[in-house]
Parts: C-alpha cells; sequence; structure tokens
C-alpha cells in the first residue's frame, strides 16, 4: 500500500512541480522546511520519558492545541511533548506559543519521510487538532502501535458527503484512529455515519472556547490601542479573517457610512499572508486614506485611515478594539467561514455571511442567543453595520449575548483530557518509537 500511495504522490508532485516551483520562486512559499517536509530531518532531541506528538495544520489549530498541550503538560509531567504543523505561519506561532517544546515541520506523507520523522520523534502519543489524516502516516503509526487521536474534531457536510461515497476507500484511514474526540453531536453523528465504531467517538465541547481572550483592558489590546490611536468615542469595526470579494465589499461600505458616522475607523484583516499586498493594491485603487499596520513606526497619524493589519497573531487582540466584527470567509461561498469565538468573548456584535459550515453549531447558537446577525450578502451586510453603530444599546446588547454564550461554553479542554486519558490507560509504560514498532517485527517473524 505504502509504495503504491508513492507513486500516486510522486505523480501528483510532477503535475505541480511548474506551478510550485513558479510559487516558490515569485512569492517564497513552500520553500521554508522543504527538507524536513520531503525527507523527514527533523532535531528533536532524544528522550527516555514517553512523548506526546500534537500537530496542527496552521494558526488556527496552533492557538486551539494551546489550550490543549498545556493542560496535558500540567497533567502528565512526566511526558515530553513536541509539536508540529504544516504552514509557515503555523510554524512561528507555534514557535512563539511553545518556546520550550520542539517545534517541527509535519512531513509531506511519503513513505520515507514519514518513518524518519517517526524514527526521530519517537512518540507514545499522536494528537492531531481536529483533523488531518494521511494514509501513509496514519499506516505507519498504526505498524508502531502509537495511538493516534483526534481532538475537536469536526467533519464538514462536504466532507462527510465525500468520505460516505469513498467510505470502501477511506475506512481504512479511520479504523486506525484510535479516538475522535468531537467539538459537538453533531459532528459525532457526521463520523459515526461514515462508518466509525461509535465507541470510538465521543464529545468534549470546542476547546476553542477556553482560554479565549475576553479581557478588553489587557496589556495586548492596550498596546493595540495606542498604536492605532483609538480614542474615546470611536466607533472600530473590525472585519477579520476576510476573504476575496470581503474586503471590496467592506471598503465600499465603509466609504458609504464614514460620513454618516463620525468616528468611524475600519481595521482589515486578510486570512492569509500571501494576501496582504494584493488588499493593500485595492486599497490603493480606493482612494481612500489607509496605513499598513508592517509599516508602523508610531501611533496612527490620520484617524480616517484604513488600518491594513498585515501581520500575523494580531488578530486576537484587534478584535479586542471591535464595537462590531465581520467574521470572514463567509460571504463567498467557498471556504465556510472562520472562528467568530473570539470578538464573541471581548463583546463585539458579530456579524457573519450565510456560509458557515465549518462553525454551524457555534454560529446558529450565537444568532439563537441574539449575540451576533448572520446577513445573506453585501448589501444586508451594510445595513446592519449601519444599524449597529446607529443603536448603541442593540449593539451593547448583542455584545453582552455573545460574551455570556462563550462563558458558557467553556470546559471542553478537561473534557478533552480526560478522553486522553482513556487511550493512554493503553499506551504501555516507556512506549516509544523504535525504527521497527512490534507488528513490524511480528511481521519479519521476530
Amino acid at each position: 500500500m505504502r509504495y503504491v500511495l508513492d507513486l500516486v504522490y510522486l505523480l501528483v508532485l510532477l503535475l505541480l512541480f511548474p506551478w510550485l516551483l513558479y510559487k516558490a520562486l515569485t512569492t517564497g512559499k513552500y520553500r521554508r522546511g522543504l527538507l524536513a517536509k520531503l525527507l523527514g530531518h527533523v532535531d528533536v532531541p532524544p528522550s527516555s520519558r514517553p512523548r506526546a506528538w500534537f500537530h496542527g495544520v496552521s494558526v488556527g489549530e496552533v492557538h486551539l492545541l494551546r489550550q490543549v498541550v498545556g493542560a496535558f503538560r500540567r497533567r502528565h509531567p512526566d511526558w515530553d511533548c513536541v509539536v508540529s504543523t504544516t504552514t509557515d505561519t503555523g510554524f512561528d506561532e507555534a514557535t512563539k506559543a511553545f518556546p520550550d517544546l520542539p517545534v517541527i515541520f509535519y512531513p509531506f506523507d511519503f513513505s520515507w519521510a514519514v518513518r524518519r520523522l517517526l524514527n526521530a520523534v519517537r512518540p507514545s502519543l499522536i494528537v492531531l487538532a481536529e483533523s488531518e489524516l494521511w494514509p501513509n502516516f496514519l499506516l505507519a503509526a498504526h505498524s508502531r502501535d502509537v495511538p493516534v487521536v483526534i481532538v475537536n474534531g469536526r467533519l464538514s457536510p462536504r466532507s462527510a458527503a465525500r468520505h460516505r461515497r469513498l467510505r470502501w476507500l477511506t475506512r481504512f484511514l479511520w479504523n486506525r484512529v484510535a479516538l475522535i474526540v468531537a467539538q459537538n453531536q453533531e459532528h459525532a453523528e457526521s463520523y459515526r455515519r461514515i462508518g466509525i465504531d461509535p465507541r470510538r467517538v465521543l464529545v468534549s465541547g470546542s476547546v476553542k472556547f477556553d482560554g479565549v481572550a475576553a479581557d478588553r483592558g489587557s496589556q495586548r489590546v492596550e498596546t493595540m490601542r495606542q498604536l492605532l490611536a483609538v480614542k474615546p468615542g470611536d466607533r472600530v469595526w473590525v472585519c477579520g479573517s476576510t476573504q476575496t470579494p470581503e474586503e471590496e465589499i467592506a471598503l465600499e461600505i465603509f466609504r458609504k457610512l464614514r460620513e454618516e458616522i463620525p468616528g468611524l475607523r475600519l481595521g482589515l484583516v486578510p486570512r492569509q499572508k500571501d494576501r496582504f499586498d494584493e488588499v493593500a493594491v485595492l486599497l490603493e485603487r480606493s482612494g481612500l486614506p489607509f496605513v499598513r499596520r508592517s509599516r508602523l513606526q508610531g501611533p496612527v497619524g490620520d484617524p480616517s485611515a484604513v488600518v491594513l493589519v498585515d501581520s500575523i497573531g494580531e488578530l486576537g487582540a484587534i478584535w479586542g478594539l471591535a464595537e462590531v466584527a465581520f467574521v470572514g470567509g463567509s460571504l463567498d461561498g467557498r471556504r465556510g467561514g472562520q472562528n467568530m469565538i473570539e470578538p464573541a468573548a471581548y463583546g463585539a456584535a458579530v456579524v457573519f455571511g450565510p456560509h458557515v459550515w465549518n462553525f454551524k453549531d457555534i454560529a446558529a447558537r450565537l444568532v439563537g442567543v441574539e449575540g451576533a446577525v448572520q446577513v445573506n450578502d453585501g448589501e444586508e451586510l451594510g445595513s446592519v453595520v449601519r444599524e449597529l453603530f446607529l443603536d448603541g444599546e442593540r449593539r451593547e446588547r448583542m455584545g453582552e449575548a455573545a460574551r455570556q454564550f462563550v462563558r458558557r461554553q467553556q470546559g471542553a479542554t478537561a473534557a478533552t483530557m480526560t478522553a486522553l486519558d482513556t487511550v493512554l490507560a493503553t499506551v504501555p509504560a516507556g512506549q516509544g518509537v523504535a525504527d521497527d514498532g512490534p507488528r513490524a517485527q511480528l511481521r519479519r517473524g521476530a
């Protein structure tokens, strides 16, 4: 099986190579950690203690892991931990979040890279944040008797339908996952419907509610407030994790409202680093004054300027300034929405579009408690934002409902630790990965 998969991956890589080379040369993407990903060479110090390997694909999953890894280390101080990620931004965020832990790049799913990396890390437990299932990786971990657990698991309707259609092909993947700790009952049921043993699916709630920043007076928020020169009486609208064409829609709304709403401020935070320059060009063409966060040497001088937050890891602090928060990736119909928990925790009046399947349950419940408004399109977004800034009482009522909703959902990290303990009870004391695990030795007749 692994050799067939290697051949398929190589063929795909050859087909994509011209495009990957072009992107690497023009944007710098895909260069960093390339040898580690392709060959599995990483620098992880050896240890005689059991080791847990935690993986988060990018920034969002790394943020989630801060709570999980922290709780795991407090609960199991006799274990070592390693964190891996896939993207450059995820790697940068992980090194900041876990300065005292080894942070490595997750390998491409070639059998040699997976084998070499497993032998270097020698995990006794592998924990994947939300989902990152690759056949060779799961097969290699399974052959070494290393349990793989998915935490904060979610399965979107599209993914669930795809897995049901290909159940005959994907079932072997899921059968090599020891436990799935789902965000809610709906996701848990989706896992069960694709054929996973119900005994291996538990529900914890969403870890993203735990540890979320909620203090508008925190040092991070205050530092950002001073940098962006936000003064009492300013009306701050933050559009975060935006995608095409949401920035253009937001700018048009801002252009219309800034004359009607004195002190209106706009912060734009694109979701992807490689779109920062693209959005800057859009701002230049708009004719609106703007500043780029990356170029600020001191406080913003022009209070009417749109702030383009072209930096990584600062969205949380920016949300802390928002009176009204638009959560992006929800108007275009392709992304399925982004995390609306952070602005809700700060007590912002939250608005998002119709396409929020990645956070379907959370979005519906936020709307249900009147802590958020879901709009159908850009035109309705403009109307709602206008109404919220003109109606301070409604805006504050929504913000308080959102804040209280987040507080009531917390506790998923503790439930996740309890679930992980059921798996740890099956891990033999001192187990680590050697070059060949027990199953491999049995196949050789050892």
